[in-house]
């Protein structure tokens, strides 16, 4: 049992500010109030108390080439099967693709980041391949996996139905990687076998002009819409909506995913993420593919924070920026998988202890800590 005392908590799913006490005991919070002193006192002095960040999109298989292939075209760098990244990951060794996920989870845990949702290639040996790395790193993958069998205009149904069952078994859900290498009959058959396993399904859509005018010009729907017909738990990136896409997001109670810095880094887009707050949608916040950027949520907030004021000429709410990488989650459908807690009593004592910088609490996270700043991070699997 020990005691943070003395902190600026960042309270509840609304991150209200108290200063208060956080006793923790087994890994769980059993109080929070100002007079409490149990066990091992750990006195932060007015640091601010936050909690632990989910890295909503990742692509951590890709740890393997850093950087490679900058400039190239969204297809050229990520399409399967022969973009860049396909290729590569085709080419490593099992070996050297665990040892450059578990540098990567480290690189996250270091910077306060506890639980990430994961597209992962390969198969059922992407799967294990990650779970392995992971094995002893105090950081929560959440894996979607996914099978070649899912491509092509004309799909085996029976083969793609038997793959989603091998996946889903050992899977936390499955993510195809866009509608652009699956035919809607694929996308409704992932979608229907994970809703019955309570397992997540996930799909990039609008993440460039092309793919939402192609989508267009051959379904007469844009890949968004797309995505909310078909009922997708998750929808990663919407880029480039058109029309009333995200008017029709905001109603289906799709959980989104954005990630402005692949997205600038790729030259596909600034994601409307004013408009989305406006909509009441809660995204989460995500640093997508490992080969282009850091998976730092420090640098994921500040980029975001900053290109939302220069591109919108208005300010984005700091404490909403926030909620993406941490609260946000907690209240949505996908956290019966994801299992992410925010610092309230009973729940899993999941946050970090950073430095005080100034006296706004958002800003101080967003603007000025960097992963040298965390003083503590509480995991309910490990104290780091």
């Amino acid at each position: 049992m020990f005691t943070i005392a003395n902190g600026i908590i960042l309270k509840g799913q609304d991150l209200t500010p108290k200063k208060e006490n956080i006793v923790v005991d087994e890994g769980r919070i059993i109080e929070i109030v100002k007079e409490s002193r149990e066990g091992k006192i750990i006195d932060v002095d007015g640091a601010v108390v936050c909690p632990s960040f989910i890295n909503g999109h990742m692509h951590i298989g890709d740890s393997i080439i850093k950087d490679e292939g900058y400039s190239l075209s969204l297809s050229e760098m990520v399409k399967p099967p022969n973009g860049v990244k396909h290729v590569a990951l085709a080419n490593a060794s099992d070996d050297e693709i665990i040892s450059a996920m578990e540098e990567t989870m480290w690189d996250m845990v270091n910077s306060g980041t506890t639980h990430f949702i994961d597209y992962r290639e390969g198969g059922i040996k992407g799967v294990k391949l990650l779970k392995k790395a992971s094995s002893n790193i105090p950081i929560r993958p959440v894996i979607l996996g996914r099978d070649d069998s899912f491509y092509g205009d004309d799909p085996d149904l029976k083969k793609v139905k038997i793959a989603i069952r091998k996946l889903l078994k050992i899977a936390d859900g499955i993510a195809p990687s866009g509608f652009g290498e699956i035919t809607d009959e694929v996308a409704n058959l992932i979608v229907r076998e994970c809703n019955s396993r309570g397992k997540i399904s996930s799909i990039h859509v609008g993440e460039s002009e092309d793919n939402q005018l192609e989508s267009l010009d051959e379904f007469g729907k844009t890949e968004i819409g797309r995505g909310v017909v078909c009922n997708f738990n998750q929808l990663v990136h919407l880029t480039n909506p058109k029309a009333d896409d995200l008017d029709s997001v905001s109603k289906s109670n799709q959980n989104v995913v954005v990630c402005p810095r692949a997205n600038a880094t790729l030259n596909v887009g600034i994601t409307q993420l004013n408009k989305m707050l406006d909509l009441g949608i809660k995204p989460l916040i995500g640093t997508d593919n490992v080969m282009i950027n850091s998976p730092s949520i420090f640098r994921e907030l500040e980029f975001t924070l900053k290109l939302m004021s220069v591109y919108y000429k208005n300010y984005i709410n700091p404490k909403e920026l926030l909620k993406m990488a941490t609260t946000n989650v907690c209240d949505n459908k996908i956290n019966s998988v994801v299992k992410k807690s925010a610092i309230d009593v009973g729940a899993n004592a999941e946050f970090i202890v950073v430095n005080s910088f100034s006296k706004n609490p958002y800003l101080n996270i967003i603007n000025r800590c960097e992963s040298k700043n965390i003083l503590y991070t509480i995991n309910k699997k490990v104290n780091v």
